[in-house]
C-alpha cells in the first residue's frame, strides 16, 4: 500500500525541510535496526482476553489462516506504555460494549512486526528516561521536565511520529477500513490512518496540548475544555501564529470512564460518604506506576499512613501492577510490616472485593499480577469500593473517585491535577514529603473533605462530565 506522506503538512502547516530531513532519517534507522515489512502480508485473527471475559473483548494477533471480525466489530487501538493507555482502552472497549458492539483489542507493541519493534524502542526509552528523572534532579529539570511539558508541544516534534508510523501500516492490511476504530495512543491512530482507516477517533489523553497527540485525518477527542482550546488554537506549538484544527476535527468528549464504573456511581458515592462520614476505617487505593517511577514519595505515603492503619483507622489497597521488584523493595526499605497479599491471585480478589461493599476492613492489602490485564485492572475493580485513589495527575486524573495527587511524573501531568483540583473531585498536587503528610492527616481528620469530593463527583456525572467513552463510541461508529 502507498502511504500517503502526513508529515510534510501538519493541519495546513508546511514543515522545514531540516524536520522533514530528519523525520526520514528516523523512519530509515529503524527499517535499518528492525528491517522492512512493508511486502509482507500479516494474517489477523483473535484470542480471548479472560480477564476482561465481562466484556467479550479478543485480542488481535497474528495469525496462520486470517479470521473473520464481528459486523458490530470496534477496534481499541493502543500500546503498553505505563498503564495508562490500556487503562483508557479497557474505558473505551467498556463503552463500546455497553453500547451494543463487540470490542477488539489491537496493541500494536505486542507483534513481531518492524512497527511493533519501533514502538517498544521508543517506550524503553521513555522508561528509563522517566526512572532516571526521579533520581537526579538536574536531568530532571534540565531535559525531562522541559521535553514533557514543551518539546513534545512543538508541532515540529509531529513530523517524525507521522514518519515513523508509516512502519505501522502493514498490520493493518487485514482490517475493513471501515470498522470503527478508537486510538489511545497517537501512534496506533497514526498508523491508522496511514493504513486508510475511515472512522478513527483518536483519544488524546492528557490535559496539556502537545502537537505529540496530533493525528491528522481522525476526530481528536479530548476530555476538557482546556485541552480543547489548545488544540483549537495549536497556542504554543510554535513561535508563530499557526492553523488551528477544525469542529470537524476536535471534539470535547468529557472523561474517559469505563461504564461499570459510570453506571452506578450515584450510589457507589453513597456508599462512600456513608463510610467516611460514619468514621469507619477510611479506604485508600494506591498504583504503582507501570514504569516503576515515583517509588521515593509513594514509600512515604504508605510510611505515614501505617500508625492509621494500627489504629483501624485506615486500610491500604496496594496495586504493584505486575512490578513485585517493587513489593520487595518497599518491605526492604520499611521493614517487616503485615500484609495480605493477593498475588496471581485475581479471582480471589473478586471476591475479596465484593465482601467491601457489605464489611468494614483494615490492614494493608497487597496486589500483583504477572497477567497484563489483571495488573491494571485490579485498580479498576477496587476503586468502586475505595474512598480515596492516591495517584500521581496520570490518566487516573480524570476517574470519578475522590484522589489524593502525589508529584507529577513528567511536566504534561500537571494539568491534570490542576484540572482536578478545580473541578472538586481532588486535592492538588502534593510534591513533597511535608504537603503529603499534611493532606493525608487533613482527610482522615476532617472527613467532611471526601464527603464534599463525592458530592462534586455525582453531580459532575449528571453533568454528562464521564461520558466520554460512550461519546468516543459514538463517534467512531458515525465517523464524524
Amino acid at each position: 500500500m502507498k502511504v500517503k506522506d502526513k508529515s510534510a503538512v501538519i493541519f495546513g502547516n508546511p514543515m522545514p525541510e531540516k524536520v522533514l530531513r530528519s523525520a526520514e532519517k528516523s523512519k530509515a534507522s529503524y527499517e535499518k535496526k528492525f528491517g522492512s515489512d512493508a511486502e509482507k502480508h500479516y494474517k489477523l485473527g483473535f484470542e480471548k482476553i479472560e480477564t476482561l471475559d465481562f466484556l467479550g473483548a479478543q485480542n488481535i494477533v497474528f495469525k496462520d489462516k486470517a479470521e473473520k471480525f464481528d459486523e458490530k466489530a470496534l477496534i481499541v487501538g493502543n500500546i503498553r506504555m505505563g498503564f495508562g493507555h490500556y487503562r483508557i482502552s479497557i474505558a473505551m472497549a467498556s463503552a463500546a460494549r455497553a453500547l451494543g458492539y463487540t470490542p477488539y483489542w489491537l496493541d500494536l507493541a505486542g507483534f513481531e512486526a518492524t512497527g511493533s519493534k519501533m514502538i517498544r524502542a521508543q517506550n524503553d526509552l521513555y522508561s528509563l528516561a522517566s526512572r532516571i528523572s526521579q533520581k537526579s534532579k538536574l536531568f530532571n529539570s534540565l531535559i525531562w521536565e522541559p521535553l514533557n511539558s514543551e518539546g513534545f508541544k512543538k508541532i515540529t516534534y509531529n513530523a517524525k511520529d507521522q514518519k515513523n508510523s508509516e512502519l505501522l501500516v502493514p498490520i493493518f492490511e487485514g482490517i475493513d477500513k471501515d470498522v470503527p476504530y478508537i486510538a489511545t495512543h497517537v501512534w496506533p491512530s497514526q498508523g491508522a490512518i496511514h493504513a486508510g482507516m475511515t472512522h478513527v477517533v483518536n483519544a488524546v489523553p492528557d490535559n496539556w496540548p502537545m502537537a505529540l497527540h496530533l493525528s491528522e485525518g481522525a476526530i481528536h477527542a479530548v476530555q476538557t475544555p482546556f485541552a480543547y482550546l489548545g488544540y483549537k488554537t495549536f497556542n504554543g506549538f510554535d513561535k508563530k501564529p499557526l492553523k488551528g484544527m477544525s469542529e470537524k476535527e476536535l471534539k470535547m468528549t468529557g472523561h474517559f470512564v469505563d461504564h461499570e464504573l459510570v453506571v452506578n456511581l450515584e450510589q457507589d458515592n453513597e456508599n462512600r460518604k456513608k463510610r467516611v462520614l460514619e468514621n469507619r476505617p477510611l479506604r485508600f487505593l494506591l498504583t504503582v506506576g507501570g514504569a516503576g517511577a515515583g517509588f521515593k514519595q509513594f514509600l512515604q505515603v504508605v510510611e505515614h499512613l501505617i500508625p492509621y492503619v494500627k489504629e483501624k483507622k485506615a486500610a491500604l489497597f496496594i496495586n504493584f501492577g505486575d512490578h513485585k521488584n517493587v513489593y520487595d523493595k518497599m518491605l526492604s526499605s520499611l521493614g517487616k510490616i503485615e500484609t495480605v497479599n493477593f498475588f496471581d491471585r485475581y479471582n480471589e480478589l473478586k471476591e475479596f472485593k465484593k465482601s467491601l461493599e457489605a464489611e468494614d476492613v483494615s490492614g494493608i492489602y497487597c496486589i500483583c499480577n504477572s497477567n497484563i490485564f489483571e495488573a491494571v485492572y485490579s485498580t479498576n475493580l477496587l476503586m468502586n469500593v475505595s474512598d480515596v485513589l492516591v495517584t500521581k495527575p496520570s490518566e487516573l486524573a480524570y476517574y470519578p473517585i475522590p484522589k489524593l495527587f502525589m508529584r507529577h511524573i513528567g511536566g504534561h501531568e500537571v494539568y491534570g491535577a490542576i484540572h482536578g483540583r478545580e473541578f472538586g473531585d481532588s486535592t492538588w498536587e502534593c510534591p513533597d514529603p511535608k504537603s503529603m503528610a499534611n493532606m493525608l492527616d487533613s482527610l482522615l481528620n476532617d472527613r467532611e473533605i471526601l464527603a464534599h469530593m463525592a458530592d462534586e463527583i455525582t453531580k459532575q456525572k449528571a453533568q454528562g462530565l464521564y461520558n466520554g467513552a460512550y461519546e468516543c463510541v459514538k463517534l467512531a461508529a458515525s465517523g464524524r
